[in-house]
């Protein structure tokens, strides 16, 4: 199973962050943000990523290219092909497959995933795919199966975002409840983490012009292939340096609800053993009853 992530827009409304690198590789906590969603995957079982570069897509080629020097100790020997030991990897990443894609500087999302399709290995009759700028704790596992059981073409993840402002209850005019964060009316709005079997890329045009949540995801509910799986927890996108702020803040103070794969490091604590890429178990109710 191959996660696609769209990388490759260009943030406009994060300039002050995104001048010198793609919106994904804005930090949260010391970490791009393309981290912690391939994060939430590996937690899920999926640790085989295709990234759909566009702008400033050379920021992702060197994080990952120095991925391993960046996060070890290392000795390299000048002059040799094959002249560098590593030595106390830093980190956790263990078997992931990430492939770098250029799908081009503007070409829309539509396009994008067509072209990062071409690797996708021929076995996989379904795939997923998200936005570069979206966490959530959605339990990935039971949006699978969730595509799965429905045998629909494609599966989106149906949220229901905090509202901007406050809301007040009121009897007259007194105010009897105060919601900082409500949620933001009761319609659903598309949260990304779809699923797809591999036949609805013949939804999809190779034109740069080609939106995947116009034309394609339009006719695929016009001709009842779409299905939503509605996730009633976290969701947030990194859309405006407010987003940035909040996320930020959640983080550093403990409380992201995203970060479900702190379980993996319980357990790996608890057990002595390393630290897993994925969990075998259903750790879904504990992290749902952790973050409510």
């Amino acid at each position: 199973m191959k996660a696609i992530i769209l990388c490759g827009g260009m943030g406009t409304r994060l300039r002050e962050y995104t001048e010198v690198r793609p919106k994904p590789m804005v930090e949260v906590g010391g970490r791009p943000m393309l981290w912690h969603i391939m994060k939430i995957y590996a937690y899920h079982g999926i640790t085989d990523f295709v990234l759909c570069l566009g702008y400033k897509g050379h920021v992702i080629k060197d994080y990952f290219l120095n991925y391993e020097a960046m996060n070890s100790d290392f000795t390299v020997e000048l002059g040799s092909p094959d002249g560098m030991k590593l030595y106390r990897t830093g980190h956790n990443e263990r078997g992931w497959r990430v492939t770098l894609a250029e799908t081009g500087e503007s070409t829309m999302t539509g396009a994008r995933v067509l072209r990062a399709a071409e690797y996708l290995d021929a076995g996989d009759e379904n795939f997923m795919v998200t936005y570069g700028d979206g966490v959530s704790d959605v339990n990935l596992r039971a949006v699978l199966e969730f595509h799965r059981q429905h045998g629909k073409t494609a599966t989106l993840t149906g949220v229901r975002p905090p509202s901007r402002f406050g809301e007040l209850e009121r009897d007259g005019n007194e105010v009897v409840a105060f919601s900082e964060k409500p949620p933001a009316g009761q319609g659903l709005i598309n949260g990304g983490f779809f699923c797809f079997r591999r036949s609805f890329l013949n939804y999809l045009a190779d034109d740069a012009a080609c939106v995947l949540e116009r034309e394609p995801l339009e006719r695929c509910a016009a001709e009842s292939e779409l299905c939503v799986f509605e996730h009633p927890g976290y969701w947030q996108c990194m859309d405006t340096y407010r987003d940035w702020e909040n996320l930020e803040k959640l983080w550093q103070t403990g409380e992201a609800p995203w970060h479900v794969w702190r379980w993996d490091l319980a357990c790996a604590q608890r057990t002595g053993e390393g630290l897993a890429t994925g969990h075998s178990g259903d750790y879904s109710n504990v992290a749902q009853k952790k973050t409510a």
